[in-house]
């Protein structure tokens, strides 16, 4: 891995501690933007042009005034990454927005098809996991959440520990084990700062502890 790949991995964990929560609960585009973004400037410096003009054409695409893309130009442009840069970030990026705009269309098997993909091989560590998340979060939603869980095994970076145990902690409560549940969600709260822990995860485990989960 190349220092410049290094630096936005460093980037990419280090983002995702402070704003993954959002982002598994629907946000992604953010991460797509803020890191596509810093992509685009940083492969400027290489002969891979083509990747950050296809990027930045996936993200005028994507970002509509009115808040709906057009899912067959973010497909066509995101299927021409993977066609020309199969395997890159860039690529993967692309699949992240596709399987948003799929998500938001109710096509699910879609979503888990192209987040599947990039957890198989993903471009690197920090991609593979914000996939991996996305990926069981989808499972859930296609009331698979033994599979979901089964994707959130073993260990995770430091910088996605949180968001992960409060994603296993949603699955569990779906499977009706209130129990794991909790202990999945006070991992969670004690990955996060003070701060961090209020809000949805702090009444995440009020909801338990009152029996209304």
């Amino acid at each position: 891995m190349s220092s410049t790949e290094d630096e936005q991995l460093a980037d990419l964990k280090d983002w995702w501690a402070r704003n993954g929560k959002p982002l598994v609960t629907g946000g992604l585009l953010a991460l797509v933007i803020v890191f596509g973004w810093q992509a685009y400037h940083k492969y400027q410096s290489n002969q891979s042009q083509g990747a950050s003009v296809l990027y930045q054409q996936l993200l005028e695409t994507t970002l509509t005034p009115d808040g709906k893309p057009d899912a067959a130009r973010v497909a066509d442009l995101a299927g021409k990454l993977n066609s020309e840069f199969g395997g890159s970030a860039y690529a993967q990026y692309g699949s992240l927005f596709v399987a948003k705009v799929a998500v938001d269309s109710g096509k699910l098997d879609d979503a888990a098809t192209e987040l599947k993909a990039i957890v198989d091989k993903p471009a690197n560590p920090a991609l593979g996991e914000i996939a991996r998340q996305r990926l069981a979060q989808v499972l859930g939603a296609q009331n698979k959440a033994e599979d979901g869980l089964k994707l959130l095994d073993g260990d995770a970076d430091k910088a996605f520990l949180a968001t992960r145990e409060e994603l296993k902690g949603d699955l569990l409560v779906q499977l009706g084990r209130t129990d794991d549940a909790n202990k999945a969600y006070q991992k969670a709260k004690a990955a996060l700062s003070d701060e961090a822990a209020v809000g949805g995860l702090q009444i995440k485990l009020d909801d338990l502890a009152k029996g209304d989960a």
